[in-house]
């Protein structure tokens, strides 16, 4: 089977993004809420903890223009290709960017005051 895979997006190129006056992306965090106590993201994010995906999931994309863009977010960058890979499959008109390395590179590479675990 051919899937449809998110475009990936460095920490670097999603900083620049978020700081132009562009249309700015959705960023949908998918790390459990333990996680996002522990490192936030530095923006506002839509929080989907992947645990929780049964609640969420039949009514989530409705809920989600095709004209916006959006970012996934984890902690390493490979749960949020995976959510990525489903939002995809729901539709392939969505706009999908995974953050490349995650949370852990945004700390690395763009914040250094978001803790890294």
């Amino acid at each position: 089977m051919n899937h449809k895979l998110p475009q990936t997006i460095s920490p670097k190129e999603l900083n620049q993004w978020l700081n132009e006056d562009s249309l700015k992306p959705i960023l949908i965090d998918v790390r459990e809420l333990e996680e996002l106590s522990i490192a936030a993201f530095s923006e506002e994010v839509l929080h989907l903890p992947l645990s929780e995906f049964v609640s969420w999931s039949q009514s989530f994309t409705k809920t989600l223009s095709l004209d916006k863009p959006i970012v996934a977010i984890c902690h390493s960058g490979v749960r949020s290709l995976n959510f990525g890979i489903w939002l995809l499959e729901q539709d392939g008109r969505y706009q999908v960017w995974n953050l490349q390395g995650g949370i852990d590179s945004w700390s690395l590479e763009v914040d250094n005051s978001v803790p890294r675990y």
